[in-house]
């Protein structure tokens, strides 16, 4: 059946409109979000799909708008639904995000609960390693570079689909995602304005050839997505909640 992939939101992190990027891949009824940021919970319940739903959630770095949720994920699991998601972290990132993300609201010595195995069913893994999520999904981390000397990964899903996570411009990787991995799907962050510090810009993807930006979808996007709607050469904005064949 092949799988499908489902914006959760399609926001950047001061989105007010749009919920934080984050996405669902669905898996022949395996459901697996790509981050779970603060507003993940939100965006689920405005979708009908319960946190007990989640099988897995997959972390690309530690930004809040992509796992400032998993407090409310692990505490929902934890005790209502009685369970544990799984959880796909870098090995680069495992020990930051109890440490420096987590552990504060979620330490409780009383009951035992003391570290993100307490929580989580946890599965780490190495950069530009592929991981088999399930029989007909894996993903492989390749890290991209965003904020300076702090790890982040952005994904090859099966292997020809490319889902960039918050990176500044890297033309080679994306000519290599499209030349050498022959990916036609590409879903990129975008940034409308200003220099692109620590992310892409529009500008920027604007100097692709038009047969690699016929590929791109564009995503975290701040909350004026509208007004540059026919001003992005051949790319396409992703739609929250949309499901899209991959």
């Amino acid at each position: 059946m092949g799988i499908q992939l489902q914006m959760a939101g399609t926001g950047n992190a001061f989105a007010k409109r749009y919920f934080n990027n984050n996405a669902i891949i669905h898996c022949n009824g395996y459901k697996m979000m790509i981050d779970f940021g603060n507003t993940a919970p939100m965006a689920l319940h405005a979708m009908g799909i319960g946190m007990n739903q989640l099988d897995a959630v997959f972390i690309t770095h530690l930004h809040a708008d992509h796992v400032g949720g998993l407090e409310e994920l692990a505490f929902q699991n934890l005790y209502i639904h009685r369970r544990k998601s799984k959880l796909y972290v870098p090995e680069t990132l495992v020990d930051a995000l109890w440490e420096n993300s987590l552990k504060a609201g979620m330490y409780n010595e009383a009951d035992n609960f003391v570290n993100l195995e307490s929580y989580f069913d946890v599965v780490t893994f190495r950069d530009e390693t592929p991981v088999r999520l399930h029989e007909e999904l894996v993903i492989e981390a390749v890290r991209t570079e965003h904020v300076p000397l702090k790890p982040s990964y952005s994904l090859f899903i099966n292997g020809n689909i490319f889902y960039s996570a918050d990176m500044k411009f890297n033309r080679p990787l994306i000519e290599h995602a499209y030349h050498d991995r022959k990916c036609r799907i590409i879903f990129h962050e975008c940034q409308f304005k200003g220099p692109g510090v620590v992310h892409t810009t529009l500008s920027e993807l604007l100097t692709l050839p038009e047969y690699i930006q016929e590929c791109i979808y564009l995503m975290h996007y701040s909350d004026d997505m509208e007004s540059y709607i026919g001003k992005t050469g051949k790319m396409r904005f992703v739609q929250q909640h949309k499901v899209y064949d991959i």
